[in-house]
């Protein structure tokens, strides 16, 4: 499916895994035939079908909460917050990032909570979340890519011409990075973050992708005053973005502005503007809330 509905999903998963271990074919049969014809409920509308508990669609602007998010729970218990921050920034800078687990579904959820990690962003190129053996050439690939491997191919993968790859293993919690991308991130917001990562890392609710979210606001927040609508579409100046910055802000912001998650971030706002639609969601209500508070969040 299209709709990044994994507890909904996985609930719906459970209840066919009933069925096929009761022996009631008939019935899992029946189920996947209702839901195929069902239409695609609204965010927070609820379906009701009569074999199973209903269940509610997510609100696609709602942050991800533990522990309700299999996704960034299983992430969070098995990834300290050092490598955490390692991985944040791997991800913002589009590094090519190997992540091993001898958990399948362990694998899968980490690797689709880090591309959570970017929102109002995402993740722009190869993304496969467990790749298959007669696939692992693409390991080697030039650009960059975020690849889930099961760690019984470890050492085949290791063995293959790798370069400039994050590696991260689940199993272990430790991280390998040829790079200091950690470094080039302005030193008081990756502080900020740290402390909000270990105050919400054990807590339920929905503070540790909040953590992330106000990272990314401090630092692409101050987009819109780069915004520019002379006698025709609204457009987007990189001059006026890094202006009135401080130095370590202003040299992080000379490189993200020429890489593809914020290239798209800017290209869907614009696009929405000059439809004369106003961008409204939580990164949004971030900015106001920073704004508001003379941008010390």
């Amino acid at each position: 499916s299209y709709l990044p509905w994994f507890e909904v999903f996985y609930k719906l998963l459970n209840n066919l895994a009933d069925y096929s271990t009761k022996g009631q074919t008939n019935e899992m049969k029946e189920l996947l035939s209702v839901l195929y014809k069902h239409p695609v409920p609204p965010a927070n509308g609820s379906i009701t079908v009569q074999m199973i508990p209903y269940f509610i669609a997510p609100d696609p602007k709602a942050l991800p909460s533990i522990p309700e998010s299999r996704n960034l729970t299983e992430l969070v218990v098995a990834v300290d917050v050092g490598n955490l921050l390692q991985l944040f920034a791997s991800m913002l800078f589009e590094r090519r990032i190997l992540i091993y687990c001898s958990k399948l579904s362990t694998l899968t959820a980490c690797i689709h909570a880090c591309n959570g990690m970017l929102y109002p962003m995402y993740w722009q190129h190869i993304f496969i979340p467990v790749l298959p053996p007669h696939l692992l050439d693409y390991c080697c690939a030039p650009m960059p890519y975020l690849i889930g491997i099961h760690s019984s191919l470890a050492e085949r993968v290791r063995s293959r011409a790798l370069e400039d790859v994050v590696i991260l293993n689940v199993d272990t919690n430790t991280l390998e990075s040829p790079h200091e991308d950690l470094k080039k991130i302005p030193a008081d917001v990756v502080a900020g973050l740290k402390v909000r990562l270990k105050r919400q890392a054990a807590s339920a609710g929905s503070g540790v992708a909040h953590a992330f979210l106000r990272a990314q606001t401090l630092l692409f927040g101050g987009y819109r005053d780069a915004l520019q609508s002379p006698e025709g579409p609204v457009v987007f100046s990189n001059e006026l973005f890094l202006s009135h910055k401080s130095q370590s802000m202003r040299e992080f912001l000379e490189s993200a502005v020429h890489l593809q998650c914020f290239k798209e971030f800017i290209d869907g706002r614009l696009k929405m503007l000059n439809q004369g639609k106003e961008p409204d969601d939580v990164f949004e209500e971030e900015v106001l809330h920073c704004g508001a508070s003379s941008g010390a969040c």
